[in-house]
């Protein structure tokens, strides 16, 4: 509560969701413990092998109308954006039932669109601020993110979501071809008109980053617990102890930000939670010969294109499958089709690159919300999970709620949306 002495609180999850929440809990004078298995910023992070972007305008879940259309085609063919493996069709059917019906109006995406904002709006601020005090602000980049579409008309077809962005505030400007062109003269002609978000940018190397943010908690006295947790101890509905694969550790509160692994740690709390995974792939083509400012995304791809230190990162595609089963890595295969068709003229030199390929696990519920909220086994552990495509755009946020929730403050915006409460409904 404010005022009182200084808590021992357990973040578990270094990913990026949970890097905020202990930077802002210790902002609030509190001793963090960052429990991780991994290292954070390592490859085995859905942080980092993400498409960059920090974009306040991913206000839009996946599911919208239409798409229960869409999903009988999406079990047959292997190449488009999304898919589902067919021996995993029963142990999805109930997320996937709840996923279409989320999106079955757009009434309720409405709805949603507003309750994700608040964790979108102002995101680039908040990360270049972390950034700056962690020594890595030239990662922060703000050249905006384009969609890019075959021509107005594609772009018309969109326009609900476009008007939605526009109610809520959402900058955006339209490009006729001319100026796109101009802004990246290696497009494709097939590509004639593009919305550009123009608020939006991206961090150049989230590994990187993660890496540096974790370095900045331990400079400021967070403890690094190389640990996996599996439960807490806790009695009468107070914690005592996170209990992990090396041993039981002392602490007043808990924060649940472990990705894929929050599930079983959520029902541990007093929750269940429809949590799985959305695997997404990404491709890096180093010596692209292709050189972006803002980020691009192509209306028939639904992907992101963007530079990093390292080379083209295409990042994208929809994998409804077990975290631990093989990568299928055809899903790269589709997006490096893509480099090529972007990038016609560069299509040879994409050919003979060193094509590093990557898969990762979105913790993704039905509904396109995280979980965010006291668990209902205990006050005295927060959730912060299932932030799906949109983890790193939303991390700063969550990370202010979580500390004012932990400390008994008014939150920064209303949380009840995001409370886990709303599955045993």
């Amino acid at each position: 509560m404010p005022g009182d002495a200084p808590l021992t609180v357990a973040v578990i999850g270094a990913g990026i969701v949970g890097l905020c929440a202990a930077l802002e809990v210790q902002r609030a004078g509190h001793h963090v413990l960052l429990v991780e298995p991994g290292e954070p910023g390592g490859r085995q992070a859905a942080s980092y092998g993400n498409a960059t972007w920090i974009n306040p305008g991913a206000i839009m879940p996946i599911s919208l109308p239409g798409l229960w259309r869409k999903v009988p085609g999406f079990l047959l063919d292997r190449t488009g954006p999304f898919t589902l493996r067919w021996r995993d069709l029963p142990r999805h059917a109930g997320w996937l039932a709840r996923f279409i019906a989320a999106g079955r109006d757009w009434e309720r995406i409405g709805i949603c669109a507003r309750q994700r904002y608040p964790l979108c709006k102002h995101t680039v601020t908040d990360h270049r601020a972390y950034a700056d005090e962690a020594g890595v602000g030239h990662l922060i980049r703000q050249e905006g993110l384009v969609y890019v579409y075959p021509d107005r008309t594609a772009f018309a077809a969109e326009s609900r979501i476009w008007a939605m962005r526009r109610e809520l505030g959402i900058r955006f400007s339209e490009i006729e071809e001319p100026e796109l062109r101009r802004l990246q003269p290696e497009l494709s002609p097939a590509y004639r008109f593009g919305a550009r978000l123009d608020d939006a940018g991206q961090i150049a190397d989230p590994g990187a980053y993660c890496a540096a943010l974790a370095r900045l908690l331990e400079a400021r006295g967070a403890q690094r617990i190389t640990a996996r947790a599996t439960g807490f101890v806790i009695d009468g509905g107070r914690l005592s102890a996170v209990v992990t694969d090396r041993g039981p550790l002392a602490c007043d509160r808990a924060v649940i930000a472990a990705g894929i692994g929050s599930a079983g740690l959520a029902k541990l709390a007093g929750d269940r939670v429809p949590l799985i995974s959305e695997r997404g792939y990404h491709v890096v083509i180093p010596e692209p010969g292709v050189e972006l400012g803002a980020g691009l995304m192509p209306s028939d791809g639904q992907m992101g294109v963007v530079s990093t230190p390292q080379g083209l990162r295409l990042a994208g595609q929809v994998e409804l499958a077990d975290p631990d089963a093989d990568p299928d890595w055809r899903r790269a295969d589709i997006l490096l089709g893509y480099a090529r068709k972007m990038f016609p003229g560069q299509a040879k030199r994409f050919e003979t690159a060193r094509i590093d390929r990557w898969m990762g696990n979105r913790p993704s519920t039905p509904d396109g919300l995280p979980c965010i909220g006291i668990a209902s086994g205990s006050a005295d552990i927060v959730h912060a999970f299932g932030h799906a495509h949109t983890g790193l755009t939303q991390a700063p946020a969550t990370g202010r709620l979580v500390a004012a929730l932990i400390d008994g403050r008014e939150p920064p915006f209303d949380p009840t949306p995001y409370s886990a409460r709303r599955f045993a409904r």
